[in-house]
């Protein structure tokens, strides 16, 4: 399976659906039962516990007061529900002038998940967000619902244009939003750069907490190109670096500030990481230079592995 799958690889596929089944089929082989599962609803009530049975829902609380064996028994297994959620904004589109960027890599690895869950017949949706939370569909099962999201997720396939930046001003209210507008538990995926306003960072784990707080799963993909953004590795010669959102421009050699600046950029991704562990949300990595279907693997088989 070739490290990663650009435009020209897309064409060559036809379309993104057919790309996924493609990415899919090397994941199978790779996991040996699924790396997703569905949610319980509410306890309904207890039974006698049979002999044979599983254990795995005994009561082992109410076997203590009463030394009789009982299992919990709930109303009804459900399938998996799944929101996906794209950071759209216009650092999502770095490196320009390399063969994927952010985006390109959230996308495609969200096309993956969409064909893995189709095959559990599971429910998918998707939020799309830049400054505003421009796509929202409730999650579906449908063969149809799930065109319509590779669709919608084709469009964002774009070149970066400078003229038609898309600032992450809103990153919390949107999460707000989907938090609001995800009535039942649900997984929900996340892919983002991060690249917010660090004074912001205790509103965005409030946003983050929200979605807990509602039940939901909550992963979260740290999209980055780990070589120029958190190593800094330039060549040691003058550039001008312009910030894709602003187009705000400034000179510098790199030599001179990169100590300075992996520092700080790793001390703040490590407090996010940190973070995450404390409100139980799962913190994924996912330097797009090790190709989205490598990075996703991974992460699918250390889920079934604790799963």
């Amino acid at each position: 399976m070739s490290k990663t799958i650009h435009r020209g690889k897309l064409a060559q596929f036809g379309n993104l659906e057919i790309l996924a089944k493609q990415v899919v089929e090397g994941f199978i082989t790779g996991l040996h039962k699924s790396p997703f599962h569905g949610f319980s609803v509410e306890f309904a009530e207890h039974r006698l516990y049979n002999k044979g049975e599983s254990t795995r829902h005994i009561d082992w609380k109410l076997y203590g007061r009463t030394e009789k064996l009982f299992t919990k028994k709930y109303e009804e297994e459900t399938n998996l529900r799944c929101q996906l959620v794209i950071d759209c904004s216009t650092s999502m589109l770095y490196p320009a002038d390399k063969e994927e960027n952010k985006l390109e890599f959230s996308v495609y690895a969200a096309a993956s998940i969409i064909e893995l869950l189709r095959k559990q017949r599971d429910a998918v949706g998707i939020s799309l967000f830049t400054d505003k939370l421009n796509v929202h569909t409730p999650a579906k099962s449908s063969q149809r619902h799930h065109r319509y999201l590779y669709s919608e997720m084709e469009k964002l396939l774009t070149q970066y244009d400078k003229g038609g930046a898309s600032k992450t001003a809103s990153t919390v209210e949107c999460l707000h939003q989907i938090a609001e507008q995800c009535h039942q538990r649900s997984l929900i995926v996340i892919f983002s750069d991060l690249l917010d306003d660090p004074t912001q960072l205790d509103e965005l784990f409030q946003a983050l907490q929200h979605l807990r707080h509602n039940k939901h799963e909550v992963i979260l993909f740290h999209t980055v190109d780990k070589s120029a953004e958190i190593d800094f590795a330039f060549e040691n010669r003058p550039y001008q670096f312009v910030d894709m959102e602003t187009g705000e421009k400034i000179k510098l050699q790199p030599s001179q500030f990169r100590e300075n600046y992996t520092k700080a950029v790793n001390a703040y991704f490590k407090d996010i990481e940190m973070r995450c562990a404390d409100y139980r949300i799962d913190f994924m990595p996912a330097n797009i230079g090790e190709g989205f279907n490598e990075v996703l693997l991974k992460y699918l088989l250390k889920r079934q592995k604790l799963h």
